[in-house]
């Protein structure tokens, strides 16, 4: 038996060309990713850190994993771990001294499989005794009161292996009701993104029967998604390079087969394991979700890192939109708002609802507004190219980039022009 314990550091996508910086405040998702399948037990001290594990493994990111939760603290745990083998990761809550907490992990120790990680939460902020548990192999410690999500992103930290690329970000589209475009924001917004970052991203289109990436891509797969989801298990990197469509040097397409002759039985747990092994692949994972609502498109809908949800300024989709809203703040509680979209508005002699008044109803902020654009969107369409390839100057173009940036966490860097006459004031300054 070892002695000490072993714990693991973390890295991140690195695919951010010069002109564009990651905003100072990172997003939820961005520091704190979904744990893989593992065994968690806690030994608490105090009613306030179970309430606090509690409502992490209530959490999607903590979907996978197993927690149980105990009282006691370190004495309760070193009791348990001689007659039960240790799981993957141990919290430990202690109130103890310096040195009565170094004896208690020294017992704790002796019982311990070395792939343990063991994290302590404890109220001395004190150097000395974070060092002396680092030489020990403790994986961390954190200084209480801690939160749900302080939990999380710590964890998150241990698993995310630093050989090996991160996790990457998954963002769902949906609309409030059919035909509101959702597709054809997700779609755009994807190709925005693996242009305007140079970053790799698969679109996933959920729409088995009426899916239409294939044509505004001009494209027409023979496999795609429909294939990875008859047997899910199989799905690995070599079989996914084999059923993705490469649309572009950095966008690829997992296309619907978009046939009616066949049923598709499609499981909760199937669709998360496919998308999962996309996003082990690539930074980002765009999915383009169905207007149905069934067990497998709420799953990826509350796992997604990023949701944007496409409205027409109407009273139905109004109505949509603010029970989806509801939903998603209600299950996902450590996790920012989703993300409004009012499309194909301000068309001319149609009675709408007010860009102010549908963001009051919702209590969420517009994150952009397209305008009605029957031309350029159509014409885009039916070329299959998106709207900024077709017309680079459309006015939706700008919006497209915008919200590709928001769901990245990045921001463009403003470059400011410099009038050709410039150099020449410079000296005039100087002379006088």
């Amino acid at each position: 038996m070892s002695n000490t314990f072993k714990g693991s550091g973390s890295e991140a996508f690195n695919t951010l060309p010069p002109s564009y910086d990651q905003d100072a405040e990172a997003s939820p998702s961005d520091r704190a990713r979904p744990l893989p399948r593992i065994s968690i037990q806690a030994f608490c001290e105090t009613p306030d850190l179970a309430d606090v594990i509690q409502a992490a493994s209530e959490d999607r990111r903590l979907g996978k994993t197993h927690v149980t939760i105990q009282m006691g603290g370190a004495e309760a745990a070193v009791a348990h771990y001689q007659e039960s083998p240790t799981p993957n990761l141990i919290i430990l809550e202690s109130h103890a001294s310096h040195s009565q907490l170094i004896t208690e992990l020294e017992e704790l120790a002796q019982s311990c499989d070395p792939g343990t990680k063991v994290v302590i939460v404890g109220q001395a902020n004190d150097v000395v005794l974070y060092r002396d548990l680092m030489k020990r192999g403790i994986s961390e410690y954190l200084v209480a009161p801690i939160s749900a999500f302080d939990l999380m992103e710590c964890l998150s930290g241990l698993y995310n292996n630093p050989q090996s690329d991160p996790v990457g970000q998954v963002l769902a589209f949906i609309g409030a009701k059919g035909g509101v475009g959702s597709s054809t924001i997700c779609h755009n917004v994807a190709w925005s993104l693996s242009e305007a970052l140079s970053t790799n991203i698969v679109i996933a289109d959920m729409d088995l029967a009426f899916g239409t990436t294939g044509l505004d891509f001009n494209q027409d797969p023979v496999q795609g998604i429909a294939d990875a989801l008859q047997n899910p298990d199989r799905l690995d990197e070599v079989l996914l390079d084999r059923l993705l469509t490469s649309c572009s040097k950095h966008l690829s397409i997992f296309a619907a087969p978009v046939v009616l002759d066949r049923d598709y039985d499609m499981s909760p747990e199937g669709c998360e394991t496919v998308i999962d092994v996309v996003r082990q692949n690539v930074p980002f994972v765009a999915v383009d979700l169905p207007h149905t609502w069934a067990p497998w498109t709420k799953r990826l809908l509350l796992q997604a890192d990023e949701i944007v949800i496409t409205a027409m300024p109407d009273l139905a989709n109004l109505r949509n939109a603010k029970n989806i809203v509801e939903l998603i703040k209600t299950a996902r509680k450590n996790d920012a708002a989703p993300h409004l979209v009012l499309n194909m508005a301000n068309m001319q002699k149609r009675p709408e609802i007010t860009q102010k008044e549908f963001e009051n109803a919702l209590d969420l902020k517009a994150l952009a507004v397209i305008d009605f654009d029957c031309e350029n969107f159509g014409q885009a369409a039916n070329n299959g190219q998106m709207v900024e390839e077709y017309n680079s100057k459309a006015k939706a173009t700008q919006a497209f980039r915008d919200i590709a940036l928001a769901l990245a966490h990045r921001k463009e860097i403003k470059v400011e022009k410099k009038s050709p006459l410039a150099p020449l004031l410079e000296k005039l300054k100087l002379m006088r």
